[in-house]
């Protein structure tokens, strides 16, 4: 399979940019201490772990191991023409206590699930490995899982689940380690998850769908995506002056309203491609100062490909508008890579 990256990043001013792609970056992901999470806030003990070998959890407690049924998620019948991964909390490998229940039963697909069913008004959700970047969430949903990826490779990671005890003080309600062997490298860029949540049903994959038809390859796909967004979407920038800390990407509402800020296109193009078995990352950095969000995509032969689209203050457009007319897996693709140098990415989702 051929696949592909494609790059978005904002090149508005920066008094738009700088509000419009992640409210200081504290939107997207917070390090320990941006958020202000004190490390001697010790996590709830009485937790309980199911897997054949758990590792122990940060409490330090002896952890009485009980079987604990979890509900699959329904699958469903693919249509013709996509290909959506349906995220699952299986019930294989759970650590849970009281309030919270972290599915780790497919971290070798890229995600792990989390669940609250307590009572605190603000949740957040930490996915940290070591020596890594610190991926800080909301979580929004109540006695319902919510999907976080497994972005930085194999390795040990720590899922932390907290709850806000005042302004940004936070308790750390369930803290464990596991280790993580993904099936292949790009599985956690292959799934919906909550920075980009969509189904079989939403606007962007059917549409997704549609132009990959009249495609003869996954660059063909990539281009047609391309053209679609650029050609129909315009840049929100009562959206860019606005938008709050915590603000998620609605992928359907999106596409109804064919606007949105860097978050959005980014969010909008990762389905598409996603959905047409295409490894997509939605990727959040800074160009000096300023905080973006992009898209890369892989192609197998050619690898991750920078800098191909970005948005110049007015809409999005090629670099070297010779890629998009090409419409082939041509080497020569390398030549319009653009001078990453320019461009520093944190997180990718």
């Amino acid at each position: 399979m051929r696949r592909i990256k494609i790059y978005a990043a904002v090149l508005a001013a920066a008094a738009v940019l700088a509000s419009g792609c992640g409210s200081s970056g504290q939107a997207v992901a917070e390090s320990p201490e941006e958020s202000g999470i004190e490390s001697s806030v010790q996590p709830e003990s009485g937790g309980s772990v199911e897997s054949e070998e758990p590792l122990a959890s940060d409490s330090g407690d002896t952890q009485e191991q009980v079987i604990i049924e979890e509900s699959q998620v329904p699958l469903y019948t693919r249509p013709q023409g996509s290909n959506v991964r349906v995220p699952q909390a299986s019930g294989t490998v759970v650590y849970s206590n009281s309030t919270v229940t972290v599915d780790a039963s497919n971290t070798s697909n890229g995600y792990v699930m989390v669940q609250y069913t307590g009572g605190a008004s603000k949740i957040k959700v930490q996915v940290m490995k070591s020596g890594g970047e610190t991926y800080t969430y909301d979580l929004n949903a109540r006695s319902a899982y919510e999907v976080f990826p497994l972005t930085e490779g194999n390795g040990t990671y720590t899922v932390r689940v907290l709850e806000q005890v005042q302004g940004n003080q936070y308790g750390v309600k369930l803290s464990q380690d596991m280790n993580v062997s993904l099936s292949n490298e790009f599985e956690p860029f292959l799934y919906p998850n909550q920075y980009v949540n969509f189904t079989v049903n939403s606007k962007a994959v059917q549409k997704g769908a549609e132009l990959a038809s009249a495609a003869a390859d996954d660059l063909g796909i990539v281009t047609n995506v391309y053209n679609y967004v650029v050609d129909n979407f315009t840049y929100d920038t009562a959206k860019a002056a606005s938008v709050q800390s915590g603000y998620l990407p609605n992928v359907d509402e999106i596409m109804d309203k064919q606007t949105g800020i860097c978050f959005d296109y980014a969010a909008v193009m990762t389905a598409m491609l996603r959905s047409q078995n295409i490894p997509t990352k939605l990727v959040v950095g800074y160009t000096g100062s300023l905080y973006h969000a992009w898209v890369d995509v892989y192609l197998e032969g050619q690898g991750w490909v920078d800098n191909i689209i970005y948005f110049d203050g007015n809409r999005w457009r090629m670099m070297d508008p010779t890629f998009a007319s090409s419409g082939k897996n041509d080497p020569s693709i390398q030549q319009y890579i653009t001078n990453t140098a320019n461009y520093q990415a944190k997180y990718a989702y």
